[in-house]
């Protein structure tokens, strides 16, 4: 079992930068792929970024590469997503997710999920 908790939602201003944490306990913590996921108001939910256990495969969406950056400290169990130079389309729920298996992750949904941080966007 995978525990996630997630921190560093908020409002912010078009042009400005966010940094969400997550930080993970449970028995294969730190053997865990993690990403983050995001869902506006009326649209599906979508991959933003994830990241393999060991920290050498990554994947960001188009919409959001070059801007936003995922990254992990595994010494601490927590991984990282850097977003800067935030628009309001970037405006959504943003939650924490991970599983024991990367592809799993990013192509078929995550088996663990974090309770998700709003992150607004004011233009």
């Amino acid at each position: 079992q995978v525990q996630l908790v997630e921190s560093g939602g908020g409002l912010v201003q078009a042009g400005g930068s966010l940094r969400l944490s997550c930080a993970t306990s449970g028995r294969t913590a730190s053997f865990i792929s993690m990403g983050w996921f995001r869902q506006a108001p009326g649209k599906e939910r979508e991959i933003v970024a994830a990241i393999s256990s060991n920290g050498g495969m990554t994947f960001i969406t188009d919409s959001v590469r070059g801007r936003f950056t995922i990254s992990r400290d595994n010494a601490r169990n927590t991984v990282y997503l850097q977003m800067n130079s935030l628009k309001p389309e970037d405006t959504g729920v943003y939650c924490c997710a991970a599983d024991e298996l990367y592809m799993r992750l990013i192509r078929k949904g995550p088996n663990y999920w974090g309770q998700g941080t709003q992150v607004t966007v004011s233009s």
